[in-house]
């Protein structure tokens, strides 16, 4: 045992630093294998298109496969006829565009590209699901979520004045970081949600709102107030963005966006810049959600603004349309057809 108490600190330091060496040895040996597996499947998917295209065994040959497979490797699972036609069908999929499995596609697990390439039917948007479940460190149910969601089409889509009020690469990291429209199906709200409601939930719900808003972002606090010349104003939403090094400030409208609304929020950014900025942060930057934009009034509402700031939509629970609501069975009439349905299995 180790009593010197100069000694224990070495010690601890010392342990702390080998099991950390450790993990990042196992975590590279798990990517390793996994990288080797993906990389298995796409030979594998490339040998049964080319025999099938190139032969008359037919489709059936793909269930002698599985059965020859898994009897030579039993201990190995993968080799089930629906995972091979999995496999086919994925290495299709990339090798219109790709002669070797892409490296995004090879770091993620095979569930996870079999969950892109069953609902995604472009391969850029792919390669961009990949990517990002890679850098987010996305489980298999938050990308089934974001692909659902549509991720790919909300990124990069906020009306913004970036590229004049931010150095380059600030500006590309910023387009790339907002989204429009924002999701917040989590919160359970409708449209008619006044927007304290809609930020009681959103902060009562930060995990799921930091998710919807990407990696990068620290809560700071809601209501933050700043004071100018006596008089308090309260900043809707403030966060942080690390990659980005700035201050994001962030206003919720209930309502449709009005020119008005991008004044005050240029006033909350000089204010922020001048009491909170530190002097290695950036610009702080400001996000207006409204429940309706027209993109050309916002446009012309960020001409001439000298602050960096974004205008996006957000989406709550979307109401059931009229034509289709009508055409739904009610909660008595599937109770009755459910009881139909019983009694005739009993008789």
């Amino acid at each position: 045992m180790i009593e010197d108490s100069e000694h224990i600190i070495a010690y601890r330091t010392w342990i702390k630093a080998l099991k950390s060496k450790i993990q990042s040895a196992r975590i590279k040996v798990a990517l390793s294998v996994n990288a080797q597996l993906i990389e298995l499947y796409w030979d594998l998917g490339k040998d049964i298109s080319e025999k099938l295209g190139n032969s008359n065994w037919g489709s059936k040959i793909i269930e002698q496969i599985s059965t020859d497979l898994r009897h030579e490797f039993p201990d190995l699972k993968g080799f089930s006829r629906r995972n091979l036609y999995a496999i086919k069908q994925w290495y299709q999929f990339y090798s219109q565009q790709y002669d070797f499995v892409p490296q995004a596609v090879a770091q993620l697990p095979w569930g996870h590209n079999r969950l892109i390439v069953s609902k995604i039917k472009d391969v850029a948007d792919a390669i961009f699901y990949c990517e990002a479940a890679i850098k987010n460190g996305w489980s298999r149910d938050v990308l089934e979520m974001q692909l659902d969601s549509r991720l790919v089409e909300r990124t990069g889509n906020t009306t913004h004045n970036f590229d004049s009020t931010l150095p380059e690469q600030q500006s590309r990291i910023a387009s790339q970081t907002f989204k429009d429209p924002y999701n917040f199906d989590f919160l359970g709200l409708h449209d008619e949600a006044l927007e304290r409601e809609i930020e009681n939930e959103l902060t009562a719900n930060i995990t799921e709102f930091l998710l919807e808003l990407g990696k990068g972002f620290a809560f700071v606090g809601r209501q933050y107030k700043i004071e100018i010349s006596e008089t308090d104003y309260f900043i809707d939403l403030l966060f942080y963005h690390l990659d980005l090094r700035s201050y994001v400030v962030i206003e919720l409208k209930a309502g449709k966006f009005k020119p008005e609304y991008a004044g005050k929020l240029n006033f909350y950014l000089s204010a922020v810049d001048s009491q909170i900025k530190k002097p290695h942060d950036n610009s702080t930057i400001g996000i207006l959600l409204c429940k309706k934009k027209d993109k050309i009034e916002a446009e012309y509402a960020l001409r001439d603004i000298n602050k960096p700031m974004g205008i996006s939509e957000y989406k709550l629970t979307q109401a059931i349309p009229e034509n289709i609501k009508t055409q739904l069975p009610s909660i008595e009439e599937l109770e009755h057809d459910l009881n139909e349905k019983i009694e005739k299995n009993r008789r």
